[in-house]
């Protein structure tokens, strides 16, 4: 068996991490610079009819930039659902890899940019499609549910594609139908997948660098300092720290807990990149970041994604500009990846976890 389908080999760890810590920072830049940058991006956005289309865990000035312009700011579920919709020409992509591969699957006559087409996700660097495709041969009796967070490659060799928005009910469903499945690649997301269905699962072994960082010793220390704060958690948290949490859920979940709830603090365990979404929705809220990295204070990620904080005014605007950072797909990995994507998509719009522009929004 595949020792990946065990554990991440610690030479693949090793790897990603190095990548994290080269990840380059965009340049500081006073309000002039922002500004002027900003008016650039605007023009040019108009100029080649171009939308785009941010993460809610990159930097705020680019969520606001894409509100401002027409776009959109959402999870990866909702991203690839308003790129499928679009009528523009041009689709920039502010997040990682995967979301412009996603969006050049479902719209190949559009062109597909990013800011830096190295911005890539701890999540699909640990699932290697050959030795995933090695794994999956020797259940040809499960079906395959891959995270979103997952090369095109990977993304192929699936049944399904889901997101942390959608994946109980696609899970569910699947169970209902007397399914088995293939789960890969965030092992804390699926184990609560399958705790929360009962699905016979076999899971893949890897995690997100932000996310797994979070620690529950830490956490159970805040909690006690702050004994008023909800703790809101994502569900690529390790399982002790989704056990310590009041709502567990997709990053949209997390927001509209925030907005809804009577609580005015909150202890959120995720990319601290949705504090922008959160406050711009709930200002009165007091935010604290769950604690990262253990007693030494040592951490990869700090609660913030190296790859996302990538993305930048000064490299967005390159990019517009020079059309550069174009995401390329070969047509027949496209073809087989968009059905996974596509079955996702229709079903969740169906079960309304996505606007539909059938119904005018």
């Amino acid at each position: 068996m595949p020792s990946l389908a065990t554990s991440v080999p610690v030479e693949l760890l090793s790897r990603i991490d190095l990548l994290a810590q080269s990840a380059p920072v965009p340049p500081v830049m006073d309000a002039a610079e922002k500004q002027a940058l900003k008016d650039k991006i605007k023009c040019l956005l108009q100029e080649k009819n171009a939308q785009l289309v941010a993460h809610y865990y990159v930097d705020d000035d680019l969520q606001a930039l894409a509100e401002e312009t027409g776009g959109k700011v959402a999870d990866s579920l909702e991203m690839a659902n308003f790129g499928a919709q679009s009528e523009a020409d041009m689709l920039v992509v502010c997040g990682v890899r995967f979301m412009g591969e996603t969006a050049k699957m479902l719209s190949p006559e559009k062109t597909i940019l990013m800011p830096d087409l190295n911005a890539t996700c701890s999540l699909d660097e640990s699932c290697p499609p050959k030795e995933f495709a090695e794994f999956c041969a020797q259940y040809p009796d499960h079906k395959v549910v891959v995270y979103a967070n997952t090369s095109v490659e990977v993304k192929a060799l699936a049944d399904w594609v889901v997101t942390s928005g959608n994946a109980l009910e696609i899970v569910t469903h699947l169970k209902e139908q007397g399914e088995k499945i293939i789960w890969a690649p965030d092992r804390h997301l699926g184990h609560w997948i399958q705790k929360e269905t009962g699905v016979d699962m076999i899971r893949w072994q890897g995690h997100c660098i932000v996310h797994d960082e979070f620690q529950m010793y830490e956490l159970q220390s805040l909690k006690e300092k702050h004994p008023d704060a909800k703790v809101i958690v994502h569900p690529e948290s390790p399982a002790e720290v989704v056990d310590l949490a009041d709502v567990v859920g997709s990053t949209r979940v997390m927001i509209d807990a925030v907005q809804t709830l009577p609580d005015q603090k909150f202890i959120v365990a995720t990319d601290y990149g949705i504090f922008y979404k959160m406050q711009q929705l709930a200002p009165e809220k007091e935010l604290i970041v769950a604690p990262t990295g253990g007693k030494s204070g040592h951490c990869i990620s700090c609660a913030h994604c190296p790859w996302m904080a990538m993305n930048g005014l000064h490299n967005l605007a390159a990019c517009l500009e020079n059309e550069t950072g174009e995401i390329l797909i070969e047509e027949s990995i496209r073809q087989k990846a968009l059905q996974s994507v596509e079955r996702m998509l229709e079903f969740s719009r169906a079960k309304g976890l996505v606007q539909s522009k059938a119904s005018g929004d």
